[in-house]
């Protein structure tokens, strides 16, 4: 309907009427108007889809033609989407005031009795005209206006995703993780659900970076957040990059059993991987170390006090030999 109008273009005006002599005579009084562009058709059945293909800006309808009277082709044009706002003279025999409300109430804009004069009918072309294409361009730039406004709520939920993103491994960031392991104590503590949190370092990651540089380092970071995300992989697990080689693992309704059974898995999954690492004293792979802590649920807990726990947990982890994992409970 409307494609980039402004007051500026051209006035398109369609005239349908079946009266070659009107249709001549309309043509003449317009012919001089660099302003207007003037279309005809004397085929009604044909009008709405002439009005969209020229991008109508005005309508002058004649309401006494064959196949279809004009007062039905005005209520058409309403119920068509795309020519529902273009305004619509008709064009009268008579000055009847009873045909004239019919045409106000079936959608019309204005009424006018044929011939009109040169002089009104410009002035109500032109006036008409006018506030269509104002309404356009109004609609236009609200319409902008809502486009940009979705580009900049998609952009603000990109840059808080990213925001909640450890750049190097795509895994929840330290921010994210205080937050949710808060969020999450207190929901354990009101539904009265254990929650487990296991603290993982990758074994002598320093002697890893010294040899394989720190873009393997940075590889075997990628590689390693990989596998843990793939094993607490629930939905309500959260998975994060702690700082350097050190990754947290919070899991909700999940207790000492569980929690170590994760682990298990972890360690398993890590050993398969068989990540090169020369230069650990462990293995000729990449290890990890881990630590565990769990709470009842009874709301005791602080998310300093687990993490402190899972800490402790994770240097009994080292002190014993590292490549392995250790329960608070059990230090």
């Amino acid at each position: 309907m409307f494609s980039g109008l402004s007051l500026n273009n051209t006035i398109r005006v369609l005239l349908v009427d079946d009266q070659q002599m009107v249709a001549e005579a309309i043509r003449r009084m317009l012919a001089e108007e660099e302003d207007i562009e003037f279309h005809y058709t004397d085929k009604p059945m044909s009008a709405i889809n002439l009005a969209i293909e020229i991008d109508a800006t005005i309508i002058l309808q004649d309401l006494v033609m064959p196949e279809v009277d004009g007062m039905t082709l005005v209520r058409y044009y309403r119920a068509n989407k795309k020519t529902a706002d273009i305004p619509i003279i008709v064009l009268s025999s008579k000055e009847d005031p009873v045909i004239k409300s019919d045409a106000f109430y079936s959608g019309a804009n204005d009424y006018l009795v044929k011939l009109p004069d040169k002089i009104e009918l410009l002035a109500r072309i032109r006036s008409h005209a006018k506030h269509y294409l104002m309404k356009m361009e109004r609609d236009a730039a609200f319409l902008a206006l809502r486009e940009m406004q979705k580009q900049l709520e998609q952009t603000n939920a990109e840059l808080e995703r990213l925001s909640s993103l450890d750049g190097l491994t795509g895994l929840a960031n330290r921010r994210i993780f205080d937050q949710t392991l808060d969020e999450e104590l207190k929901r354990a503590a009101r539904d009265g659900n254990p929650l487990s949190l296991v603290m993982i370092d990758i074994d002598f990651f320093k002697h890893y970076n010294d040899n394989y540089g720190h873009t393997g380092g940075d590889e075997c970071l990628k590689q390693v957040a990989s596998i843990i995300d793939g094993i607490a992989s629930r939905p309500g697990d959260l998975v994060a990059r702690y700082g350097g080689e050190e990754f947290a693992v919070i899991l909700p309704s999940t207790d000492s059993a569980g929690a170590i059974k994760v682990c298990e898995n972890l360690k398993q999954a890590i050993n398969a991987a068989a990540i090169p690492h020369e230069h650990s004293d462990t293995a000729p792979h990449v290890t990890l170390s881990m630590g565990i802590a769990s709470t009842t649920g009874d709301g005791a807990s602080t998310a300093m006090d687990i993490i402190e726990k899972a800490d402790k947990a994770l240097y009994s982890a080292k002190e014993g030999g590292r490549n392995r994992f250790v329960h608070f409970d059990d230090v």
